[in-house]
């Protein structure tokens, strides 16, 4: 197979990228830091011709936190929707038999649900809060159907909860929500500082996905696209959720952090529950075992120690 990757050098792309490569498989990278911008059509379809891949993995995104996300909406929206519409034109142009992998964030889930049911998805409007980013996830879902029914382009898509692990941001306001509060948190150790401030309440609840996991998902996709389930969108999904303020404590017992922890009730919450049925992702991955989470939480403290100071 030849692989390439869009946002190659994001966060969810360098994961993905470190998998293939513990397979033996060294992919195309691509991303806007490395010169290739999706928005642009002609650019990609240039680029798409060039390397011709068999798979395509699209981690690219314009994507921060809910506060990121309501600030800078309108670029948000603009962009994505622009970098999906770019990106399908060219593939259909350059290279239609290729197979596209698309993760989409559950905040492509409806404001009202508090359990994800891959048969629910649609039903409802998005949270305010993430209507920016949420929409464009809703309109890559939408783009790669339109695209199969008149061009032939097949894709895989995947339902993924908020993540965390390695190489993420180190700005809060670009993080996703766990890793900006680990990193939070070693920046507060390692320089003695007198208060924590962490946005919200802390009563929303999360699911979570370890970001090495979800790389170890699309390697089995990867090597068997045909398997049943895979062709409506599947949840990622592990069933269970924790509070933010029943993250905070755990990452907190992982510290000797002495300082005070103070909440910042002007931050948003989001929605008050996001957590994902499994029942689907059983049916297609039933051997799969996920990181253990007080392991992952480790392995994603020393991530940002290594590259502490920010």
């Amino acid at each position: 197979m030849k692989i390439v990757l869009f946002g190659a050098t994001g966060f969810a792309g360098r994961n993905v990228a470190d998998e293939l490569r513990s397979h033996g498989v060294e992919p195309v990278e691509a991303s806007l830091s490395t010169g290739l911008d999706l928005r642009d059509a002609a650019a990609t379809e240039a680029f798409l011709r060039q390397h011709r891949p068999t798979h395509i993995i699209n981690c690219a995104a314009h994507v921060g936190s809910l506060n990121y996300v309501t600030e800078q909406a309108a670029t948000v929206v603009a962009d994505n929707m622009r970098m999906i519409v770019g990106m399908y034109e060219a593939i259909a142009k350059a290279c239609p038999r290729a197979l596209v992998i698309n993760p989409i964030a559950n905040c492509a889930y409806p404001a009202k649900a508090d359990m994800f049911r891959e048969e629910e998805w649609w039903d409802g409007h998005l949270h305010r809060s993430v209507l920016s980013y949420g929409a464009t996830r809703r309109l890559l879902w939408v783009t790669a159907e339109c695209f199969q029914m008149q061009h032939a382009v097949h894709s895989i898509n995947l339902l993924t909860p908020n993540m965390y692990g390695p190489y993420d941001s180190t700005d809060p306001n670009k993080a996703h929500a766990l890793n900006a509060l680990i990193s939070k948190f070693v920046k507060a150790e390692q320089i003695n500082q007198s208060e924590l401030p962490i946005w919200g309440t802390g009563v929303a609840i999360r699911e979570w996905l370890y970001a090495p996991d979800f790389a170890r998902i699309v390697w089995q996709v990867l090597l068997q696209p045909d398997r049943h389930g895979l062709e409506q969108p599947l949840n990622l999904a592990q069933n269970d959720g924790l509070s933010v303020k029943e993250l905070v404590d755990i990452i907190q017992s992982k510290f000797d952090y002495k300082g005070k922890v103070v909440w910042d009730h002007t931050k948003p919450d989001g929605a008050p529950k996001k957590v994902m049925d499994d029942k689907h992702f059983r049916e297609v991955f039933p051997e799969f075992q996920f990181t253990d989470f007080q392991e992952g939480i480790a392995k994603t403290i020393e991530y940002y120690e290594s590259v502490f100071p920010y």
